[in-house]
């Protein structure tokens, strides 16, 4: 059921407080959110694919033997008209990384249930005839009373010679990551006491349908302060936007995102999880496919800073156009 961001996180208050299971979606700007419990959520026909839980442990076969894959996305001089007025904002000091995404037409034979069914990815989740994703990337998760989060931020080519150390060596993609993860330690601080950085520049890899990348992580852990315990709804109001996906400061990196781009994210770069009745488990929703009057969007960015570079920055939004399905 749908809900206002003034009443969602009460809700979802009320129901750890009870430890009941549930599960729910919060878009970009957490102002419209839906929460389930495990009934309704069955009912609704949504399909969620997560480690620890999962709606449907017996997929469907697609029936697609040859993936048809192309994409439109927006023109260098569309892109750059926003690219500018980040950078502007940037040169000025308003903020020191503004994560700046496009909307990206794709024409495929997959259906939003095939994606769902074949991609391979750590996060899935299929909401019937309006979206798909399929994320790499945690927001945060909670065992035990402590909490961890996992930004992901900077990505390489990894065909390119050597390309790992060259992605932690390189300036802008260091100072796009470091600046995530202080905002992130910020952000865990105010939850969570004993706050520490357990992992640094961690290097994954993606392997997708157009080419392969590599992406730098971190760990960051705390223990949950006792107010928040059992209030999961108060907890994630506090942590919310999540800033991987935002920038820093939060409030007018907000701002200068509204202005810079030309469509509105939605649920894309929202957060969804599912609380067990003790623990959570939360990600980032990115990796997301859109179906908007019978055409499919999918939606795509990266951090930008001062350092950026136009020209690799539309690169990035283009190679992030992908799905892991092989």
């Amino acid at each position: 059921m749908k809900h206002s961001s003034s009443s969602i996180f009460r809700i979802m208050d009320q129901y750890s407080e009870s430890a009941m299971p549930f599960f729910f979606i919060i878009n970009f700007l957490a102002d419209e959110a839906e929460v389930f419990s495990e009934k309704e959520l069955t009912n609704s026909g949504i399909e969620v694919d997560f480690p620890n839980y999962k709606t449907n442990k017996n997929p469907a076969e697609s029936g697609i033997e040859n993936i048809e894959w192309k994409a439109y996305p927006c023109t260098k001089e569309a892109y750059e008209k926003g690219f500018n007025m980040v950078q502007k904002h940037l040169r000025r000091g308003d903020s020191y990384l503004v994560n700046y995404t496009a909307k990206t037409l794709v024409e495929t034979n997959l259906s939003l249930k095939n994606i769902f069914d074949k991609a391979e990815a750590k996060y899935k989740m299929l909401y019937p005839n309006k979206f798909v994703f399929f994320s790499p990337e945690t927001f945060v998760e909670i065992k035990d009373n402590v909490i961890s989060t996992c930004p992901m931020k900077g990505t390489i080519d990894a065909d390119i010679p050597d390309a790992e150390q060259k992605l932690k060596n390189d300036t802008k993609e260091k100072a796009e990551h470091y600046t995530v993860v202080d905002l992130l330690r910020n952000d865990l601080s105010m939850v969570a006491d004993e706050v520490r950085l357990k992992h640094f520049q961690r290097i994954d890899y993606l392997k997708t349908t157009n080419k392969n990348l590599y992406a730098m992580s971190s760990d960051i852990e705390g223990i949950i302060k006792p107010k928040y315990r059992k209030n999961i709804g108060s907890l994630l109001e506090k942590l919310l936007p999540a800033g991987s996906i935002l920038g820093a400061p939060k409030p007018k990196t907000l701002e200068i995102i509204l202005e810079a781009e030309d469509y509105e994210r939605g649920y894309y770069t929202g957060i969804c999880g599912y609380f067990d009745g003790k623990d959570l488990d939360t990600c980032v929703m990115i990796r997301f496919i859109e179906n908007h009057d019978g055409k499919l969007y999918f939606k795509s960015g990266g951090g930008i800073t001062h350092m950026s570079d136009l020209d690799s920055e539309y690169e990035e939004m283009k190679n992030k156009i992908y799905v892991p399905i092989y």
